[in-house]
């Protein structure tokens, strides 16, 4: 018996649920975005009517705005999304405990074994469509499949509000005449590889010879032609099991360019202050540190560092991120967004080598007994922020900036697993 697995897809999440306190406005092209007073950053997401005009997510507010002149700009609220974000899967577990989140707006769930109480995938979806829509005002695209990667391919292929199910009978003809750059796992840069060899379709991909992908293309090649063809037994993790984060970062694309030592301290703190409180409310913390830098011409410099110690305290990050700008970075010249990531992370409880670089100076180990109580102090930061909110209590340097960070920063907020 075939494995039945549903992947759900979210409808234009982030402003769905911005829209919900907008009615007014479901008409119109909307976009959501970090700073709609200023019309500075980028687009977060975007509503179906933005999309028609050409919005992109990720690409500036200036742009969008040049493409669609009428768009109605709404702020970014990540707490009402991860909120959400608990009730959708809420409804996902009423049908199976084999819920497998992909991202904030995607999860995959394995219904095969729950045909006698709900009925076929196709029924079961369209009851969690119903649903969804019915409790919380929003709406999902579903895919229903024998295996995860048809299945994520299947809410992609109509959108919005439907279920395509994608089966051994039929994926052939759905799937194989769709452009390579379709197949899940297929970027650009893979497209055009495949291009100059000829592929330049779903099936042709399925049907070229395997050792030639795996000659071009390593482990990928044989991995994409596996999936073209249907065979991907890869398992739907259980609802209870908790995907391990591999990095936790966060950046933001600032009102204006900043220049100068202390206006970068100033954003990297905002963005060091979020990234360690959210290591320290999953209990984790980081071994590494890397830094992105963009500028006015969208040039982008990527660097890392490894640090001495696990940490979740907030000056250290700070200090990491610093030491790495201020060491490949010009402070003179003009800077337009930068993301800092918590990387190389442990649980909090696992066992610490202890270092003899104890003292001063870059890389040195600070006492631990001085460490500790800095880490209390950022966790009576974080009780405070929990029961007065985020802005109760801040940095001074943070204070009426005018390049756009306070400490609810969540432009960029991200996870990586």
């Amino acid at each position: 018996m075939d494995r039945v697995i549903l992947h759900c897809d979210m409808n234009s999440f982030y402003a769905s649920v911005e829209l919900l306190a907008h009615p007014e406005l479901r008409s119109r092209p909307v976009a959501v975005c970090g700073d709609p007073q200023s019309r500075h950053g980028i687009i977060l997401a975007k509503n179906d009517h933005a999309k028609s005009f050409g919005v992109a997510t990720a690409e500036t507010v200036w742009s969008a705005m040049k493409k669609c002149p009428d768009l109605a700009l709404l702020k970014a609220h990540h707490d009402k999304y991860r909120d959400y974000c608990g009730k959708i899967n809420a409804i996902y577990c009423r049908f199976t405990d084999m819920v497998e989140a992909f991202s904030i707006d995607e999860s995959w769930l394995d219904v095969t074994g729950s045909h006698d109480l709900f009925g076929s995938g196709a029924e079961i979806a369209g009851a969690i469509r119903q649903a969804v829509k019915s409790e919380l005002g929003l709406s999902l695209s579903a895919g229903v499949s024998f295996n995860k990667i048809f299945a994520k391919m299947g809410s992609d292929f109509k959108k919005p509000d439907a279920t395509t199910v994608i089966s051994r009978d039929n994926f052939r003809e759905l799937l194989w005449p769709l452009p390579v750059k379709e197949m899940f796992g297929v970027g650009g840069a893979t497209a055009a590889k495949l291009g100059r060899i000829g592929i330049g379709t779903i099936g042709g991909l399925a049907n070229c010879d395997r050792s030639l992908l795996t000659f071009q293309f390593g482990k990928l090649g044989g991995m994409l032609h596996d999936y073209a063809n249907g065979i991907d037994d890869s398992p739907v993790a259980l609802a209870s099991e908790r995907k391990r984060i591999k990095s936790v970062g966060n950046g933001i694309t600032f009102r204006r360019d900043i220049l100068g030592e202390d206006e970068i301290r100033t954003g990297v703190t905002a963005l060091s202050d979020t990234v360690a409180g959210r290591l320290r409310k999953y209990g984790l913390k980081c071994r590494g540190v890397k830094v992105d830098i963009k500028d006015p011409l969208f040039k982008t410099i990527s660097r890392q560092k490894q640090l001495i110690s696990a940490t979740n305290i907030t000056s250290e990050i700070v200090g990491a991120a610093m030491s790495l700008i201020l060491r490949y970075w010009d402070c003179t010249l003009p800077i337009r967004l930068i993301t800092v990531t918590a990387i190389n992370l442990q649980d909090e409880g696992d066992a610490e080598q202890m270092s003899f670089l104890c003292g001063s100076g870059e890389g040195a180990q600070a006492d631990p007994a001085f460490r500790a109580k800095v880490e209390r102090l950022d966790r009576a930061v974080d009780m405070i922020r929990r029961k007065y909110g985020v802005s109760a209590i801040t940095f001074g340097n943070i204070l009426h900036n005018d390049i756009g960070v306070d400490l609810d920063v969540h432009e960029d907020e991200h996870e990586d697993g």
